[in-house]
């Protein structure tokens, strides 16, 4: 497909903010041309989603303009489904989000889109029946037929498997319209952007790079090591002239005019230092404690049932998961994994037999598990060993961020990456002897990954984990391979 310079989106100077005392987009200026595939990459607390409800009006900037070709249509494909939505019938579902000019071709539209996500999907079966995975190429499909100039796709790799990531690349890569993507899969964003938009939540601003995603990610490390270096320097040299100050100001009258603009050159120095970068802030290292002994098998598996094309499928296998043990599980979309999950967590002895008294830490990739009723406050108490005190929770709280604001929030108001800091906060906290991660780092700032990846490669009980992120995967000591397909 031939590039082109024509703009379709236009930003200039645009201001945002939901409270004018916290500004969250100040003088943004960029472009989107015709035909180009960008990728968002964004920080903590960086409103990541802002710029799409910008683009499809679902917000107004304070100031300036945003220009997009009246004549252009946009559409989002969304990272999860809404409540509401949930009951419907796929039939339902996608006619929902079909344009009314489209109307009379429904069938027609609803199969072609159906192939585009490679899903067959009875056309009365309610969209909550469907696995974690199908969702999201539902959540495709809804997008895709509302036939868009501009693709807006949030976090679209989120519950897919590897052969899925695989064909969303191939769709993307021959697509011959505009995608926008916010996404932390550098992998899958290299292999068909041709730009990255930071969202510098520092500045307000957005910074536009012809690179690819990791290159961006150093740059921007490169840039903070600067930025420390540049101030730890004018910080000595400012309180070196603080101390000459003092020296001269109770001398000869003279030598006081010198400790004054002396006073004045350090203030200025301190005015020259760059903020705090806040945003860029990265969860502290952290280990899971370990409980005492209780054994060398924690964990033994026979045999897997498996929804494959709605038949249900047994396997027989022979798994054993002993102390000090990583297994990697791999699955096809539409296995129902996260039921093979739930029956090891909830102790289902048809299918597995645990060791007596085993604790089991859940992290689920929609955080179901958790209350979302209860503020973080609650659900870390809850979590806590009974003889922790309150300074202990608090402090081990901060190293994931979460601040004392962030623990009288009900979980139900947190982001999605604010929910996963906290679900791996309670791991910390419940001293598991097995954790078993359903994809987690989905939602997950690229700043965190590498702590997370360190903290369960050197955990020293039993885990499972299930992840498509092969960069991610790569930094855990893997010792076992469970293949579903």
């Amino acid at each position: 497909m031939a590039k082109t310079n024509e703009t379709v989106v236009n930003f200039k100077e645009v201001d945002f903010f939901y409270d004018f005392r916290k500004p969250i987009l100040e003088e943004v200026t960029f472009n989107v041309r015709k035909w180009s595939k960008i990728t968002i990459m964004w920080q903590n607390w960086a409103w990541k989603s802002t710029i799409f409800k910008l683009i499809n009006w679902v917000l107004q900037p304070k100031t300036w303009s945003i220009n997009i070709d009246k004549k252009l249509t946009t559409a989002t494909g969304y990272q999860v489904v809404k409540p509401e939505d949930k009951e419907l019938t796929v039939e339902q579902f996608l006619i929902k989000y079909l344009n009314d000019e489209t109307i009379r071709n429904t069938d027609r539209k609803i199969l072609e889109v159906l192939d585009a996500v490679n899903l067959k999907a009875p056309m009365e079966k309610q969209i909550k029946a469907f696995s974690g995975g199908q969702q999201a190429r539902l959540l495709l499909a809804a997008a895709l037929i509302q036939n868009p100039d501009i693709l807006l796709l949030d976090e679209p790799t989120n519950n897919l498997d590897t052969d899925w990531i695989w064909h969303l690349t191939t769709f993307l890569q021959n697509y011959k319209k505009t995608v926008l993507v916010i996404s932390h899969d550098s992998e899958f964003l290299n292999s068909f952007t041709d730009w990255v938009l930071y969202l510098d939540i520092h500045t307000k601003k957005v910074e536009q790079f012809v690179w690819d995603y990791n290159d961006v990610v150093e740059m921007i490390k490169r840039n903070i090591e600067k930025e420390n270096m540049e101030n730890a320097r004018l910080k000595k040299q400012a309180q070196a002239k603080k101390e000459q100050a003092e020296k001269f100001a109770h001398k000869w009258w003279k030598l006081r005019l010198v400790a004054k603009k002396m006073r004045e050159a350090a203030s200025e120095m301190e005015d020259d230092m760059i903020d705090t970068r806040k945003e860029d802030k990265t969860i502290r290292e952290f280990k899971i404690p370990l409980q005492e002994d209780i054994g060398w098998v924690l964990l033994e598996i026979n045999s897997v049932h498996i929804i494959n094309h709605d038949e249900v499928v047994e396997k027989e296998v022979e798994v054993k998961l002993r102390k000090d043990d990583h297994i990697l599980l791999s699955w096809p979309n539409g296995v129902w994994k996260t039921t093979l999950l739930e029956k090891i967590v909830n102790w289902d002895e048809t299918w597995c037999k645990l060791t007596p008294w085993v604790k089991i830490g859940y992290y689920r990739q929609d955080f179901s598990n958790l209350d979302f009723s209860q503020t973080v406050y609650d659900c870390l108490k809850e979590a806590a060993w009974s003889d922790m005190t309150e300074q202990e929770l608090r402090s081990t709280a901060a190293w994931f961020l979460i601040n004392w604001e962030i623990m009288k929030t009900e979980i139900w108001y947190l982001s999605e990456w604010q929910k996963g800091l906290v679900a791996f906060c309670r791991l910390v906290f419940l001293k598991p002897w097995i954790i078993i991660l359903d994809e987690p780092t989905n939602h997950i700032n690229f700043r965190h990954i590498p702590v997370i990846a360190k903290a369960l490669d050197e955990f020293k009980w039993g885990m499972i984990l299930v992840s498509h992120v092969d960069e991610f995967v790569w930094q855990i000591r893997i010792d076992q391979y469970l293949d579903l397909k």
